[in-house]
C-alpha cells in the first residue's frame, strides 16, 4: 500500500490581527489545550515589543525575525555501517516555518525572564537583530548540513 499524503492544513485567522500565521504560533505556543491563555501570551508579547520598539509594529518585527530564524536545511542522522552519519535534507516551505517557530519558542524558554511574554519579546527581538540563541541553533545546523555535504545523496 502507498502511503497517503499529508492534507495540507488551513488554519483560521486570530481574532485580532486577522492572521492565520499567528494562529499556527499560537497553536505551537499552546500548553494542555489551554488556547486562551497561549492568545493571552501572544497579545501581550506582541504589546511588549512595541512598548520596547516604539517605531515599529510588533507583529512587523515578529515576521522579520521568524524570516531571520527560518533555517533553509535540517540535519537527519542516520546510522551506516555502525557510525551514524548527519544527513542535510533540504526543507519544505511549510516545514521551514515550522522549524522556525519551534526554534523561537524553545529558545525563547530558555531565557532567565519570570513571565513567557517577557521571554518571547527578548528572544524575538534578538532574532530581528540577527543575534540570540534561536539565531545561533539556526547558524549551527547551517554549519553541520555544510560540513556534512558529501553525504547528502543518502536518502532515508
Amino acid at each position: 500500500m502507498r502511503k497517503l499524503k499529508k492534507k495540507k492544513r488551513i488554519y483560521e485567522p486570530d481574532p485580532k490581527f486577522k492572521e492565520p500565521l499567528v494562529t499556527r504560533f499560537v497553536n505551537h505556543l499552546m500548553k494542555h489545550g489551554k488556547k486562551k491563555l497561549a492568545y493571552r501570551i501572544f497579545y501581550n508579547f506582541i504589546d511588549e515589543l512595541e512598548k520596547i520598539n516604539n517605531k515599529k509594529k510588533g507583529i512587523k518585527i515578529w515576521k522579520k525575525a521568524l524570516k531571520n530564524v527560518t533555517p533553509q536545511v535540517y540535519i537527519r542522522s542516520r546510522r551506516i555501517g555502525g557510525t551514524k552519519i548527519n544527513i542535510p535534507i533540504i526543507l519544505p516551505k511549510n516545514l521551514q516555518l515550522t522549524k522556525a517557530i519551534k526554534l523561537l519558542i524553545n529558545s525563547s524558554k530558555e531565557r532567565k525572564e519570570k513571565a513567557m511574554y517577557k521571554k518571547l519579546a527578548g528572544e524575538t527581538l534578538a532574532a530581528y537583530k540577527k543575534e540570540g540563541r534561536a539565531i545561533k541553533k539556526k547558524e549551527n545546523m547551517h554549519k553541520i548540513a555544510e560540513s556534512n555535504k558529501a553525504f547528502s545523496h543518502l536518502k532515508f
